[in-house]
């Protein structure tokens, strides 16, 4: 991706959730473009589990309000925070532990990393990891589209905030990407069939369909785009 690296070599970007899946696809897609990447995992296994190549991963709970601000106090400017950080517990968020888990990770994660790293991002972008499920009901995960539809709010909200500092804050939504948090429906042959036959592509999507997203917009070329939610879904949503 020889465009992007006019804009980020030797810049730093922070992704969040950025060992495995889509985070990872975008951390090395930064990485590609010469960004200085550091990407964290919520757990030590995550960390030794993802490929050390030219990228700085640590761990990180997304839970632990003083890990990251500790965390971003050790920055300077910083072009780009992308927050991959996010789970879907299924059957464990009909509880209320496993709802608040759930939100606390992918909803209220997110506006810890906003307000901790807010001071190194003048002139910079936020990217939050929506989902198809910012707009649709998820009747196997109440907590994952709750706190996906929530996230779509704060995007919004964020933008306007921090606009005079001239903070664009923008969000993904995938589709139905081939990672592990699918596992599920593809593991189901007629259930994978099923899905990809509503989408007008007609074909699952992979992380690697998720990265250039994210380096358009954190990079000038959409300098006049914030609050944004851009759907990565080869057309499930609109069918």
């Amino acid at each position: 991706m020889t465009w992007a690296s006019e804009f980020y070599s030797g810049k730093p970007v922070i992704v969040v959730g950025g060992t495995s899946g889509i985070g990872l696809a975008i951390a090395t897609a930064f990485r590609d473009a010469g960004a200085i990447v550091h990407a964290t995992g919520a757990t030590d296994a995550e960390v030794a589990a993802a490929p050390a190549t030219g990228i700085s991963f640590l761990k990180l709970d997304v839970r632990d309000t003083a890990a990251i601000d500790a965390f971003a106090a050790t920055f300077g400017p910083v072009a780009a925070l992308v927050d991959c950080a996010g789970v879907n517990l299924r059957a464990a968020e009909f509880t209320l532990d496993g709802f608040t888990t759930a939100l606390d990770i992918n909803l209220t994660g997110a506006m810890r990393l906003a307000l901790a790293f807010r001071p190194k991002l003048a002139g910079g972008a936020i990217l939050a990891m929506g989902s198809m499920f910012s707009f649709l009901g998820a009747p196997h995960a109440p907590a994952y589209a709750a706190s996906k539809a929530g996230l779509v709010g704060l995007v919004k909200s964020l933008a306007v905030a921090f606009a005079k500092e001239n903070i664009r804050v923008n969000a993904l939504a995938p589709g139905w990407i081939e990672t592990a948090m699918t596992e599920v429906p593809r593991a189901n042959a007629a259930r994978y069939a099923e899905l990809s036959a509503r989408m007008p592509l007609g074909r699952w999507g992979t992380p690697a369909d998720i990265a250039p997203a994210a380096l358009f917009l954190c990079s000038p070329l959409a300098a006049y785009i914030t609050g944004a939610v851009l759907p990565i879904d080869g057309g499930y949503l609109v069918n």
